[in-house]
């Protein structure tokens, strides 16, 4: 029974897409829709093959790859420094938090022609955006968990004389792993969403570059959402990989 439920389950998410897609593509066919204003689901797919056959979507896939694993990367290992440092300083925590929330409301929009006009137009731009987006997460969702790491394990640890370095080693970040990963799977998504921004403001490749082309000098809709298309799967690559690494690090700590 259990069994049964589990794939019930499974397959309920794929069954809703594609009655999705069914209405989807009857519904433009039947108000005959120009395909320059909503393509049918048929003709999307038909795209996106053509534009991996003919080599236009891997020449724009590589780049927005390389700047969200560069970008999140270094946005993660940022974030997750500086979480660590504000949860286990109350001191440092008072007076960098302010900061770090007005950040974080600043759109990243109105950072990227700065960065831009800083960096240039290269990766290093595109990377900067990525990270900057991808840290206030991680940072955020750790600083939360080390700080809040339940007391009494604190205390076990400092009377069996455990040093600070120690407690945090032994008991602050395994305590905490759930809330940084956390953080992490939120940070994964919003990596992709910093490239894009990032190929927006400027460049030659990209998804971000393809979508500006397929809306305007190619007037090109079903390449448009064959790109869209391709930025989700990214997302959903990015994201199932921190779900990975979580799954992974938790049969070790098992």
């Amino acid at each position: 029974m259990r069994c049964r439920m589990r794939r019930l389950t499974q397959l309920t998410p794929v069954a809703v897409a594609a009655l999705l897609l069914a209405a989807w593509e009857l519904g433009v066919r039947a108000a005959s829709v120009p395909q320059f204003v909503l393509p049918a689901p048929s003709t999307i797919a038909v795209r996106f093959a053509e534009a991996w056959a003919d080599g236009t979507m891997l020449r724009h896939l590589v780049p927005t790859v390389t700047e969200v694993t560069v970008g999140g990367l270094l946005g993660g290992a940022l974030g997750l420094l500086i979480g660590v440092t504000l949860g286990l300083s109350g001191a440092a925590r008072r007076v960098v938090s302010p900061y770090l929330v007005a950040a974080q409301s600043t759109p990243i929009l109105a950072l990227g022609p700065v960065l831009v006009l800083w960096l240039g137009p290269g990766l290093a731009a595109k990377v900067a955006v990525c990270a900057l987006i991808t840290l206030f997460p991680v940072a955020i969702s750790t600083l939360v968990a080390v700080r809040d790491v339940d007391a009494g394990t604190l205390e076990l640890m400092r009377s069996l004389g455990a040093t600070r370095w120690q407690s945090l080693r032994y008991a602050r970040l395994p305590a905490a792993r759930g809330g940084i990963l956390a953080g992490a799977r939120v940070a994964a998504t919003l990596a992709v969403v910093g490239a894009i921004v990032g190929e927006w403001l400027g460049g030659s490749a990209g998804l971000g570059v393809l979508l500006n082309l397929a809306r305007g000098s190619l007037f090109d809709t079903p390449l448009l959402f064959a790109d869209l298309l391709q930025i989700a799967i990214v997302g959903v690559s990015a994201y199932g990989l921190v779900l990975f690494v979580e799954r992974i690090t938790s049969w070790k700590t098992a």
